[in-house]
């Protein structure tokens, strides 16, 4: 299935319908005066987060979504029936944006939750029908009010996906094979740059009762913040994450220095986004396994230690290392969780106050 985490849509709430101009005639009730019915309320464009969406591939092509227009009011006082509202599906993790705003505006909504909404396009108010506007002076008025039209946007969609912690790192450096031995998730495997071309969620099991989210986002390079690489886009999916795994490869079979990647890694990041360069980060030596990897390992951490930064050594084929690396993943996850836990308690306290 093709990954869309960007999509822009047209919606047009419905209109409201017209008050109806209309006079009570009934055998034996002469002048029985104004009987017009309201119009009914265009009907609301929703966006409703479903959890078994991943992608905004359903809104990427080109249309405009309409909601159904109110009914127009009839006579007897019978009023019109409200538009019919649209609702549209979306991921958990969608930032909603107005496209025709002007500057840096906050988002008008941030849909995370299975089951979240949100009105992005309030519907039209029915007009009122001539039976309002009857008076001691004017007991017959032949004019009843129009229905107001249905708000119209242009909306952004940003999916930005809701993990825990990131893995990153520079393309080929075994991410993918890291992911799939700590989690459920089968991203695609082999031995050339850019395998994986899209983000994939793990969900890794700490013990019975606890678990984190682990996203593995395609390859960065150097420039991916200006848009370079096929891991430029996905940059924005670190954004909501607890942590961040810099996954290097030691071995040197790939001619690269670990030291100069994660310099790199962490100018790109800072460059991106100022509150990705302050993540609390893991550093990790993959393909430990190797004898290549094992002989150059200690001169890496050497160099590391010398900027205080701990280097931990996994290997994704025999399993070695994972347990630990897990547990630090799931340490830096629960403070961060606790942390946010007593913001909202401390916020929540103030709005009492």
């Amino acid at each position: 299935m093709k990954f869309v985490d960007e999509v822009r849509i047209k919606v047009e709430a419905g209109d409201g319908g017209e008050g109806c101009v209309a006079f009570r005639r009934e055998k034996y009730i002469p002048r029985g005066g104004p009987s017009g019915g309201d119009g009914g309320a265009g009907g609301d464009v929703i966006l409703r987060v479903d959890s078994g969406l991943s992608t905004l591939l359903d809104l990427s092509y080109p249309q405009t979504l309409r909601a159904g227009r109110g009914e127009h009011g009839r006579g007897k006082e019978q009023s019109g029936a409200r538009g019919e509202h649209l609702t549209l599906r979306v991921p958990p993790g969608t930032l909603v944006y107005d496209d025709d705003a002007e500057g840096d505006d906050p988002p008008l909504a941030d849909l995370r939750a299975n089951g979240d909404e949100v009105i992005v396009a309030h519907g039209g108010r029915g007009g009122l029908g001539n039976q309002h506007f009857a008076t001691s002076t004017r007991q017959a008025p032949r004019h009843a009010q129009p229905g107001k039209p249905g708000e119209h946007k242009t909306l952004r969609l940003e999916l930005r996906m809701l993990a825990d912690a990131g893995l990153l790192g520079f393309p080929n450096v075994g991410k993918s094979t890291l992911i799939r031995a700590v989690s459920a998730a089968r991203p695609r495997v082999a031995d050339y740059p850019f395998t994986t071309l899209v983000p994939h969620l793990g969900v890794v099991r700490v013990d019975e009762d606890a678990s984190f989210v682990l996203a593995d986002v395609p390859g960065l390079i150097p420039g991916a913040h200006a848009g370079l690489g096929l891991g430029t886009r996905f940059l924005r999916h670190l954004s909501r994450t607890a942590v961040l795994v810099h996954l290097l490869d030691v071995s040197g079979l790939t001619g690269r220095d670990p030291v100069d990647d994660y310099d790199v890694l962490c100018r790109e990041l800072a460059l991106a986004s100022p509150g990705l360069g302050t993540k609390p980060q893991i550093v990790v030596a993959g393909r430990v396994d190797l004898a290549e990897t094992r002989d150059r390992l200690p001169e890496v951490r050497a160099r590391f230690a010398e900027r205080g930064i701990e280097v931990l050594a996994v290997s994704g084929v025999t399993g070695e290392g994972t347990r630990e690396l897990v547990l630090r993943i799931a340490a830096a996850v629960w403070a961060q969780r606790r942390r946010t836990a007593d913001a909202e308690a401390e916020d929540a306290t103030k709005t009492i106050e």
